[in-house]
């Protein structure tokens, strides 16, 4: 462990643009890549003008989130500097994120592909078990001195001892927000911001 300790960052809307990679996967599925809707919409339902699947067409989209879907998702716009803040500062960053097992080698090759300062992946379940995020148990283990993810939900249920990071991205139809704020420690713009934050003097 480093000298200032580890911190958990979240892939999809922290350190990776799973929203733009979404119109890619539709592109994939249908032929034809989506107009953008609503570039301020979390979801990516929302973001791009689609239609609401189900049956089949359904299917076929999410069979195009495959290996070399996980493996192409482009970095958030300063993302990796703020990664490189962060270890040059002396902090370990491991990255945790709600992805089946099967990916998570394909997400390791995409961070590594982008240059992010991130040796290791932790892959978990994306339900959460009454209530609290599943991540936690993974969070305990690791004993981060901060964990950032950009759904406030998987905050709820943290180890009140590591500083939870919620980064505030797309405002539109986001979850980010009511009384579970409460569970947040800060709030930031993006990663780069909270990077600054801590590591400024």
């Amino acid at each position: 462990m480093s000298k200032k300790g580890i911190i958990a960052l979240d892939a999809d809307g922290v350190l990776l643009d799973y929203g733009l990679a979404y119109a890619g996967a539709w592109q994939k599925a249908f032929g034809q890549l989506p107009r953008e809707r609503d570039p301020l919409a979390y979801w990516p339902i929302d973001r791009w003008d689609v239609e609401r699947l189900a049956d089949e067409r359904l299917d076929i989209l999410r069979r195009c989130f495959d290996e070399e879907f996980w493996c192409g998702i482009p970095p958030v716009p300063g993302a990796v500097e703020a990664c490189h803040l962060l270890s040059t500062a002396g902090f370990e960053l491991v990255c945790v994120t709600a992805l089946p097992e099967e990916f998570r080698s394909a997400r390791e090759r995409n961070l590594r592909a982008h240059g992010f300062p991130i040796d290791m992946v932790h892959a978990t379940d994306n339900i959460a078990p009454g209530g609290h995020s599943p991540k936690a148990e993974t969070l305990h283990r690791l004993r981060p001195v901060a964990f950032v993810d950009d759904y406030l939900p998987y905050l709820i249920g943290i180890d009140s001892s590591i500083h939870r990071a919620l980064i505030m991205r797309a405002a539109t139809g986001s979850p980010n927000v009511g009384e579970a704020l409460c569970f947040a420690d800060s709030q930031h713009a993006d990663l780069l911001a909270f990077a600054k934050s801590w590591t400024c003097p």
